[in-house]
């Protein structure tokens, strides 16, 4: 009777979030999904300004965090979590519904983008150009960490522009660290660190999607390719 009622329940709260999604899907059909801030925590800022739940971030806005501090924004069809002790430039046509890209000068991103738009992200050390991806970015001075966690992207060394790599990943099988100047070797392997799974479920369903390495509530099994 027990492991019944489990059932009962698993498969109650499985429909219930199917039908979320299937709202958040439509919603962002319709071009009504939230825009904006959708949560914050300690010193943001957005040009200087405090930040404060549903500020819009659009190109040519600079995002700063402080310590212990964190944003999540979406803009366009896009949805981006800034860690703690980060500076992050939104970059893109003034007026335009999505970002073109962004520059990560220092500190922590991970990002989700809309299948199929093309994006360019930058760092003190590195390039990236993607298309509808999910990338995860710690910049430093010295090097850069790059996880493309689902989809393609093409690193380029901001030192030495012939060291580049175009790496297709269905959930996290390539990171890379994009090492600064004076480095023997530009482009090398990294471990999978600081970001989640559950961080970018999150981030899609802010926008109305479903990461491709797990299955939409309902779907018996993941969908294949980005």
């Amino acid at each position: 009777m027990r492991a019944s009622r489990r059932r009962l329940i698993g498969r109650a709260l499985a429909a219930a979030v199917a039908v979320q999604m299937a709202g958040l899907r439509e919603l962002l059909a319709a071009g009504s999904v939230e825009k904006g801030i959708h949560r914050l925590r300690g010193d943001v800022r957005v040009n200087g300004a405090p930040a404060r739940e549903g500020m819009d971030v659009n190109a040519g806005d600079v995002i700063t965090t402080g310590p212990g501090s964190e944003v999540v924004f979406v803009t366009g069809k896009d949805a981006f979590l800034v860690r703690a002790n980060s500076r992050v430039e939104a970059q893109g046509t003034a007026g335009a519904l999505a970002l073109a890209g962004l520059r990560v000068v220092t500190g922590a991103v991970l990002s989700v983008f809309s299948p199929g738009e093309r994006k360019r992200l930058s760092t003190p050390t590195a390039t990236i150009g993607i298309r509808g991806t999910a990338v995860y970015l710690e910049a430093e001075e010295a090097r850069t960490y790059v996880c493309t966690c689902y989809g393609e992207a093409e690193i380029v060394s901001a030192m030495d522009p012939a060291a580049r790599e175009t790496v297709r990943t269905q959930h996290h099988e390539q990171p890379r660290y994009v090492m600064g100047m004076g480095a023997p070797q530009m482009i090398m392997g990294a471990p999978v660190v600081n970001h989640t799974d559950a961080e970018l479920t999150m981030l899609e369903n802010l926008v109305g999607r479903w990461p491709p390495f797990s299955p939409w509530p309902g779907e018996s099994r993941p969908r294949q390719g980005y």
